[in-house]
């Protein structure tokens, strides 16, 4: 009896301070779960994600192209003017990217690729036109970041690609906060899908090439993480306002971050015209003669 009235009161006395002075209180945001996501399989995600990507032959965008420089390791972000462009795509690799000078009209960087290597026209003040080919791979990395910039950031950000047969996948789940549109409405706390996709390296381990974030209201991606051969995330993109092309969903915003060199691209797609002929000399870009060319590795 007298050790049960003993426990009573260091009940009595850890219940007033916990209910009583002896305690702090602090706002957090509210949330609430969707009102309504779905569920689904690995195998439906994979079919989801290869079908759309087999449904895209061609791409013409005309994009509003934001580009930025810098992060936590130069201490400083810099943002530069957005440019007008024009993005062609032919698949299996063929890229074009046009971007022109503000105010002027003219090319400020002209760009095509075959999938393998690449050719690079741009404008610079006073002193002409600079030419560059070079490799689709970065085999001598810049301390430049934007010099790091080769077609398959926009051809594989643009296209979520689907799997391929020599290809693995796996399924996590989580979660993500949707900011509110109101400040008096509570953010969302989305359940998500993660496909992972995978390949065996030389050594016959299985390693990571991408991760595919899906939301579990549209079923649609909303971010694609691209792995190196060390692990770590190259190419982050993000994909927002979907809209509807020939029964094709497409999103008319994407953010580009390439962590490890420090810059990002955000691109505005103001027009899209999906699976439209493109011929072959689109994707042509003819050095002139005489003209002295810079080779990047």
């Amino acid at each position: 009896m007298k050790i049960r009235k003993a426990l009573s009161m260091v009940g009595l006395v850890v219940t007033v301070g916990l209910t009583g002075c002896f305690r702090t209180t602090h706002i957090v945001q509210r949330t609430q779960a969707p009102d309504m996501y779905k569920s689904t399989s690995v195998e439906n995600l994979e079919r989801i994600v290869s079908e759309r990507d087999a449904n895209i032959k061609t791409l013409t965008a005309s994009v509003l192209l934001t580009a930025s420089t810098g992060g936590g390791k130069e201490g400083k972000v810099i943002t530069y003017t957005s440019f007008k462009g024009y993005i062609f795509v032919r698949k299996p690799r063929d890229l074009r990217v046009i971007m022109m000078l503000p105010v002027l009209g003219s090319s400020a960087l002209d760009m095509v690729s075959n999938g393998s290597t690449f050719t690079l026209k741009h404008a610079t003040a006073g002193h002409g036109d600079v030419w560059i080919q070079g490799s689709n791979t970065v085999t001598t990395p810049s301390k430049n970041g934007l010099e790091n910039l080769r077609p398959p950031v926009f051809f594989d950000s643009l296209l979520v690609p689907g799997v391929t047969q020599d290809e693995f996948v796996s399924l996590t789940e989580s979660t993500r906060v949707l900011q509110p549109q109101s400040k008096h409405q509570p953010a969302i706390e989305e359940p998500d899908y993660n496909l992972a996709v995978l390949k065996r390296d030389s050594g016959n381990m299985l390693r990571t090439e991408r991760v595919i974030h899906f939301s579990r209201v549209t079923l649609l991606p909303f971010q694609q993480d691209i792995y190196n051969d060390k692990n770590e995330v190259e190419t982050s993109a993000t994909y927002d306002k979907y809209q509807e092309f020939n029964g094709i969903q497409f999103p008319m915003l994407i953010n580009i971050k390439r962590p490890l060199d420090e810059y990002a691209l955000k691109l505005e797609v103001t027009k899209l015209t999906l699976n439209q002929p493109l011929e072959n000399d689109q994707f042509e870009l003819k050095v002139p003669p005489n003209v002295k060319v810079q080779q990047m590795q």
